[in-house]
């Protein structure tokens, strides 16, 4: 009997994550669609150009002449409706795709985005131990049972070079500080390990009397 108290008292106590930011009310879908295409929206990057008729190499000869040919006239072969002339109303480079969410929003949807995560028992609250050896992480994963495939979300409260370091060259593992969080990493990972001071920070910056 004492021995069993005393296992009870080794044992340590499970980590509860603050109902504030990881239990709120989730009406629907919708706030956390807008923070996700907002996400994507603003980290694309407006590179695609194309050429109108004046920039396209070429064309400064008459195809045919004006009259008695039986055909249509044309001035240049780079008439947009000519195959391999210029594009109309193409994209420029100058394209602005950004999506504005407010805060209150922003900070709702993570909220919402963390309590779904936390129904579905993706989150793991631990500390990484490693020495900057990818190995380390990677036995980490397996000794918490995680799928080979699974995407994992690292939250930690700050970066150091150690973690940096061993999770560089694991495909499917993803390392962010707690403060930058986004719903769109926390809805594309399968499993979400976060340490018990990100857990800290993370309630700081979204808890509700804060928000």
């Amino acid at each position: 009997m004492a021995e069993t108290t005393k296992a009870a008292k080794a044992a340590p106590a499970k980590a509860t994550l603050p109902k504030a930011v990881f239990a709120v009310d989730v009406p629907n879908h919708e706030l956390l669609k807008l923070a996700y295409d907002a996400f994507l929206a603003n980290a694309r990057q407006s590179s695609a150009t194309t050429l109108q008729r004046g920039e396209v190499r070429g064309g400064g000869k008459k195809p045919w002449k004006q009259k008695g040919t039986g055909r249509a006239r044309f001035g240049s072969t780079r008439n947009p409706i000519w195959r391999g002339g210029g594009v109309v109303f193409g994209p420029r480079g100058n394209e602005n795709y950004k999506l504005k969410i407010s805060k209150t929003s922003k900070l709702v949807a993570l909220r919402q985005a963390l309590t779904l995560a936390n129904q579905a028992k993706k989150i793991v609250v631990s500390d990484v131990k490693t020495t900057g050896k990818t190995a380390e992480v990677a036995k980490f994963f397996a000794d918490q049972k995680f799928h080979k495939d699974a995407k994992v979300l690292i939250v930690v409260d700050e970066k150091t070079p150690e973690i940096m370091r061993a999770t560089n060259n694991l495909e499917n593992a993803l390392l962010v500080r707690a403060t930058y969080l986004s719903v769109y990493y926390i809805l594309n990972a399968d499993k979400i390990v976060i340490s018990p001071a990100a857990v800290k920070a993370v309630e700081a910056w979204l808890g509700k009397e804060n928000a």
